[in-house]
């Protein structure tokens, strides 16, 4: 995790991506699983968007929704929204080299 440059940010404009562990707009930057399960959101997920200079605010790409179970825990939340991360990257990654 790093904040890159504005510079290195224009340089490669809409070239470098992200994954984020939320449903953005909500919840940028860090302890996203923690906000949520603290506001007692319904969902929580992860997104990708194109990198921006602002933080977390690029162009978005994908969504993956995962429910918020009545007794969930940090640890499982964070366990089961990588394990869509972990699905959605390679796809959203494959179906831009082929575009």
């Amino acid at each position: 995790m790093k904040i890159l440059s504005p510079y290195f940010i224009n340089f490669f404009k809409n070239k470098i991506i992200n994954i984020h562990p939320s449903l953005l707009p909500k919840y940028k930057g860090l302890n996203t699983h923690y906000r949520a399960l603290k506001a007692k959101e319904k969902f929580s997920g992860c997104t990708i968007h194109f990198v921006s200079k602002k933080l977390d605010s690029g162009k978005i790409i994908v969504k993956k929704k995962v429910k918020i179970f009545k007794r969930e825990t940090l640890k499982n939340l964070e366990k089961r929204v990588l394990k869509e991360e972990n699905k959605l990257y390679p796809a959203v990654l494959e179906k831009l080299i082929r575009s």
